[in-house]
């Protein structure tokens, strides 16, 4: 939705889409760094605005583009017909700017389907249910479309981005990364948490909840010359043999903290974290290490975003009321993770990660471990090297 003709571009897939049978809910986003200029245009006025007031600014960027899509739409024969989020009544939390979806009227766009008519509606938004505008957070269009499709039961939820398709890692690190013909929900939902920037993981999340197939396309790529894409499915194949590593993902955005000579006591992980959690913060990985002398380190990873925040808590209210000795930090870390099902039945995948990133003298600050997944905490400047010698390592440039 960058520009007027990408804006047209859309309409004429929707009307093939539309010829061929098929009754169409379009989500669509604010053009290309709408929401980012709105932001910093609240920003100039209130360096922290009102989350209310800023939900009601931000979200007028889709507003736009409903409009504009049905337009087009109109202008080459197809009936369409825009909604905000409020006038579907997608329900939401009153958490403004990363509000939670709790319910979807699919009503009146079933009503408009039924007369053959194209629904596009304003993705990233709803209402509370004091009528308030909220909107989703980042990424949050993508949530939007997985909820109405789970809401409507639709067949499938094709969500166009800039890539055309889930990739072995990010081919600007890798040049030899391949796309993913298919790959299943839980290794996608492992993905996404772990940097992979394909698809919001709350979108995953909800098409985990409510089983909608999911299919990943550019929509960058000329009429009459798409890919199939990436379909995300939820179930493996059970006649084919799965690979042991699906994908390198990574994440820049991480920082350490270490709180040092913490006494070794039952509950004083929660007296650590519990505040922390209360301000919004989202902890990942955790490590407690063996107490000595009645004491022990406790090390934990947040957002970078959120490191200043946490560390001055840490300072000013945590450790001093735990009667921890010192604090550690480092925000120039970043996680690599190699995600795969057919870990399940593979042994040694963890022993094969570790040797070929010692064999590079990259040490390893932090290990978290899933069934199918294994991350590594490393120092940032190792990422890009960390991560091709991994995808070279369980052969993923190499075609199945």
């Amino acid at each position: 939705m960058g520009s007027p003709e990408r804006i047209r571009n859309v309409a004429r897939r929707v009307a093939r889409w539309k010829a061929q049978g098929h009754q169409l809910v379009v989500v669509v986003s604010a053009m290309s760094g709408e929401t980012n200029r709105l932001i910093a245009l609240a920003r100039d006025v209130s360096p922290q605005p009102d989350g209310r007031e800023l939900d009601v600014m931000i979200s007028t960027g889709e507003q736009v583009t409903i409009a504009l899509l049905a337009m087009a739409l109109k202008d080459i024969g197809v009936e369409a017909r825009s909604y905000t989020g409020g006038q579907v009544k997608v329900l939401t939390d009153a958490t403004y700017t990363k509000a939670r979806i709790l319910h979807i009227d699919e009503s009146n766009m079933r009503r408009d389907l039924d007369k053959g008519t194209v629904v596009i509606v304003a993705g990233f938004q709803g209402v509370d249910e004091d009528g308030n505008i909220t909107t989703l957070g980042r990424g949050g269009s993508d949530t939007s479309g997985v909820a109405l499709a789970a809401a409507l039961k639709a067949e499938e939820c094709q969500i166009y981005t800039d890539v055309d398709g889930v990739y072995t890692t990010d081919p600007r690190i890798v040049p030899e990364a391949r796309k993913l013909e298919r790959v299943t929900f839980e290794e996608m939902l492992e993905l996404a948490s772990l940097g992979s920037k394909v698809l919001q993981i709350r979108s995953v999340e909800f098409a985990g909840k409510y089983k909608v197939k999911l299919r990943v396309l550019s929509s960058l790529e000329e009429e009459g010359k798409e890919t199939s894409g990436t379909l995300i499915t939820f179930e493996e194949d059970k006649n084919m043999e799965q690979p042991i590593i699906s994908g390198i993902a990574f994440n820049r955005d991480e920082a350490k903290l270490t709180v040092l000579g913490v006494p070794d006591r039952p509950g004083i992980a929660y007296q650590i974290l519990g505040p922390i959690a209360e301000n919004n913060i989202d902890v990942d990985m955790i490590i407690q290490n063996v107490g000595h002398d009645g004491t022990t380190d406790f090390s934990f990873t947040v957002n970078r975003g959120d490191y200043a925040r946490t560390r001055t808590m840490l300072e000013e209210q945590i450790c001093p009321a735990v009667g921890a000795r010192a604090i550690n930090g480092d925000n120039k870390i970043c996680k690599v993770s190699a995600v795969g099902v057919g870990m399940r039945s593979h042994p040694g995948v963890a022993s094969k990660m570790f040797r070929t990133l010692a064999e590079e003298g990259i040490n390893i600050q932090m290990i978290s471990t899933s069934e199918i997944k294994i991350s590594v905490v490393v120092d940032e400047k190792y990422l890009e090297l960390a991560v091709r010698v991994l995808h070279r390592a369980f052969g993923l440039d190499q075609a199945p």
